[in-house]
Formats: structure tokens, sequence, C-alpha cells
């Protein structure tokens, strides 16, 4: 059962209010013995209320007397003080986030190798986001295959959202696809990529024959290397994302050659394949 408590009073604060609201205006004495709230804390008790307040006090006359807001006003009031503490939190949060952001990337090694992997559906997909997110300079996305990426459902839009918020942010993102994998895709995701990332000149799109497999090549010192399932390849199996600048080098050694040489797909085309669909 919701209680004031739960609005950040005290059980003594929650008691006297209560308690004043049924006797009307009264002493802090007779409010003491209404409640059960101790003489030796009810004017601890009441000063918390005024602070929040929700109750009155007498400005003149002998004994001081005391008188609750009423109900509406009053949580209205308890409401209002509970969004500005959360916002003053969230800034704190905020502000926190972002120093401890720059004190942690400044003390991050540079170089060194380091490997992990997810295995899974949702594990390999939120891996793969995270990883997509981390991009600070280049992108790199090969997609040789049915992907999972690039369906229509929740993985599509998670991936689609990560990478227009990487053109936002100043990745240079190349899309390099097998001509199958784009007549093939489902109806709908040309157009979502046509939408949100036709106008970023970050962003390109090329086709080139005979990829095989999926990866995404992250800042030139990351890759992601996609496991399908091999029962169901349209879902992913596993993510293995491996940290080794050298690897990825050979990596890029080999894309650039494969890049040069693709044919641009411009965005539009994805579209019109979609109204096709």
């Amino acid at each position: 059962m919701t209680d004031l408590r739960d609005l950040g009073l005290s059980e003594y604060e929650a008691r006297a209010y209560r308690s004043l609201l049924r006797t009307g205006p009264t002493t802090a004495k007779e409010l003491s013995q209404a409640s059960d709230v101790p003489m030796g804390r009810i004017y601890d008790v009441l000063n918390g209320l005024e602070q929040c307040s929700l109750v009155r006090s007498q400005t003149a006359g002998r004994p001081k007397k005391y008188a609750a807001v009423e109900p509406d006003t009053g949580l209205e009031r308890l409401l209002e003080s509970k969004r500005e503490e959360l916002e003053a939190r969230i800034d704190q949060y905020e502000a926190a986030v972002e120093e401890l952001t720059a004190d942690l990337e400044a003390t991050a090694p540079i170089d060194g190798q380091f490997w992990t992997a997810a295995v899974g559906t949702e594990a390999s997909v939120d891996l793969l986001v995270e990883r997509l997110a981390a991009a600070e300079r280049s992108l790199v996305v090969v997609a040789g295959g049915v992907s999972p990426q690039f369906d229509f459902g929740t993985v599509g839009e998670r991936v689609a959202a990560e990478l227009e918020a990487a053109v936002d942010r100043g990745v240079d993102v190349s899309l390099l696809m097998e001509p199958d994998l784009v007549a093939s895709l489902p109806a709908g995701i040309g157009g979502r990529y046509t939408e949100r990332l036709a106008d970023h000149d970050a962003f390109t799109a090329r086709t080139a024959p005979e990829l095989s497999g999926t990866f995404e090549l992250i800042d030139d010192a990351e890759v992601c290397i996609e496991v399908p399932n091999p029962l169901d390849p349209g879902e992913a199996f596993a993510v293995i994302d491996l940290k080794d600048p050298e690897f990825a080098a050979n990596v890029r050694g080999m894309f650039d050659p494969k890049w040069e040489a693709a044919d641009p797909l411009p965005l539009t085309a994805l579209a019109e394949d979609d109204s096709r669909g």
C-alpha cells in the first residue's frame, strides 16, 4: 500500500501530518498526543513538515498552533519537490559521467590484444551494438551473406540506429554488401537506410561480388566477426570481438582493394528495391 513515506516523509512526519488532517489546528503538545510522536521529537517533525510546505504555523499568539495543508496541495508540493530532487540528481550523474568518461578514456590502454565473444542472439546483438557505439573515427561494415543486422525486426532497428548515431558524431561509415544480399533485403529495410542515412556525407554504400561472411572493422583497431547459426543463417549464433591493431590492419589491407573495385550503391536503389518488395 502506498504511504507518505514513498514521497520522502519519515514515519513520524507521516503520522503527524495525518493526525493534523484529523484534528485541525492544534498545538505541538496536543499533536504529540494525537499522533504518538514523542514530545522530544515533535518540534523537529513539525519543522520538517513546514520545510516540505505541508504545515502552516500560527505567526502570533501562544501557544503556537499548527495546521495541515490540504491533501491535494500538499501532495502536489511533495511531488514537485521530488521532481526537483530527481532533476538535480540527474544533472549530478550526467556531470559525473562526463568527467569519468574523460578520466577513464585517458587511462585506457592504446595498444594490446584482447578478445571476447557473446553467444546467443540477444547477447550477440548487445555486444555488436555496444561496439558500434564505441566507434570514434571509422566504421566498416561488410555483409557477405544473410545477417540478422539487416532484418526488419528489433535487431535491424538497433543496428540502423547505431549507424545513424555514428555518422551523426562524425564517424565515417562504409557499407560493403554482396549484390545478392541487396536483392534479398526484407521489405522496409532499404527505406529505413534511405530515410536515415541518405543525407549523411559520411555514409557510403557499395556492392562487390564474392563476399563471404559479415564483420565490422572499428577505428582500424578492432574487428567484430559475426558467426551465423548454421541451422538458420538469418539468426545470430555468436559475435567475436577482437581488439588487435595488427589483425585489424590486415583486415583493412584486404578490404581496401575490394572497396576500390566495388560498385557504388545509391541508397535510392535500396528504396526502389523496397517498392518492388
